[in-house]
């Protein structure tokens, strides 16, 4: 074995991975003492140590010094509970493990019962013949470790925006290489219409992180309405240094986001910030969003203001709030159809926004049933 050269490639291993060195030499020696172990029939008591400055390896056999006439404690059962039973009994002298304190005393004058001596027993040929057996068992411990450090870097990432390369895909997922693992991205999770090419890259929301045995899985959506909110705090520096708070989002990917917005700041004007100067921030997560509308609302404690602000781009129209969960809305003819919106779009995200119940009627309907609403 080239002890230089497997010192680099340890080194080398270590940074590429990001392991730490020493994770690497604890994971070889063990994988080296059980290779050991197994090609020369060795009992428990040897350990493999690994010079950390040269990369020289070597296995030491260890034997305890024991008292001939001492017990020891050996398990002899289990009672009802599942308990072990132990009985002390008279030690079994074994030489290839045990040395008598007089034999010691030969080797260290100043030993004692129960310490160990320990002796150089590295066959010639341990190098070729651990380094073959020893391999499987170091490569699933190193992508154990490998395993740890993703663990660590995307644990607490649930629910970020993340940056990534699109590398493959199948029937079902894009499969996206966000750096040291790679996320998975459902079809079912794209925006409604989008395109997702090879080799972009794509802003995606982290909606899952699951750590198993067979490694972290990292899934992915862009339809998501946390998604929205990670664009806007991208997008929005008022919003991302908390001046501006994000109340609530309710969306419907691909068709509208509502998203209602405030600031305790009574000189900052929330929507305006969202929006920027010439539309410039809002365009941007338009734009990631392919084509998305978004309405920002400005949020009032008032729940009848409330509702009436998410029910933009409606102006026209007088809030009645009925109980606690529940709105009655009249609103202008002209403004009628833009309240409800497309498909009921408008009034059922006004309501997932506010969560209030939202009936929503025309001046005319109103009227047929007997009430009479004086518009702006």
């Amino acid at each position: 074995m080239d002890i230089q050269a497997f010192k680099e490639a340890i080194d080398s291993l270590a940074k590429e991975k990001g392991i730490s060195v020493d994770t690497i030499y604890e994971t070889m020696e063990l994988a080296l003492t059980s290779a050991y172990k197994k090609n020369y029939q060795a009992l428990a008591n040897v350990r493999v140590d690994i010079n950390r400055d040269t990369g020289e390896v070597k296995v030491f056999s260890f034997k305890t010094v024991v008292d001939l006439d001492q017990e020891v404690e050996v398990v002899t059962g289990h009672d009802e509970e599942g308990e072990e039973i132990k009985e002390k009994k008279p030690l079994v002298f074994d030489e290839r493990i045990h040395l008598t304190l007089e034999q010691a005393k030969k080797v260290k004058p100043d030993i004692k019962i129960g310490e160990t001596i320990e002796e150089e027993v590295t066959p010639k040929d341990f190098g070729r013949v651990a380094a073959a057996t020893a391999k499987q068992v170091v490569i699933q411990k190193i992508r154990e470790a490998e395993r740890e450090v993703i663990n660590t870097e995307y644990g607490d990432k649930e629910g970020e925006l993340v940056l990534g390369r699109v590398t493959m895909e199948d029937v079902r997922n894009y499969y996206v290489d966000l750096g040291k693992v790679q996320g998975i991205l459902p079809k079912t999770e794209t925006i409604p219409g989008e395109t997702i090419a090879m080799n972009t890259t794509i802003k995606t929301y982290i909606t899952k992180v699951e750590m198993g045995t067979k490694g972290t899985l990292v899934l992915l959506s862009r339809n998501h309405y946390g998604f929205v909110k990670r664009l806007f705090e991208l997008e929005v520096p008022e919003v991302n240094e908390g001046i501006i708070l994000v109340h609530n989002i309710a969306r419907e990917p691909g068709i509208r986001t509502k998203i209602a917005v405030y600031s305790e700041m009574a000189t900052v004007d929330a929507v305006g910030s969202c929006i920027g100067e010439k539309g410039s921030r809002i365009l941007k997560i338009i734009e990631e969003l392919n084509g998305e509308k978004i309405d920002v609302i400005r949020y009032e404690k008032d729940p009848g203001e409330f509702v009436k602000n998410a029910l933009s781009p409606a102006k026209n129209l007088q809030v009645f709030i009925t109980d606690e969960n529940h709105a009655m809305v009249v609103v202008g003819d002209d403004d009628f159809s833009l309240a409800i919106g497309k498909k009921g779009a408008n009034v059922r995200l006004a309501s997932r926004l506010t969560k209030h119940k939202i009936d929503i009627k025309s001046q005319s309907q109103a009227q047929e049933e007997g009430i009479n609403i004086i518009m702006d």
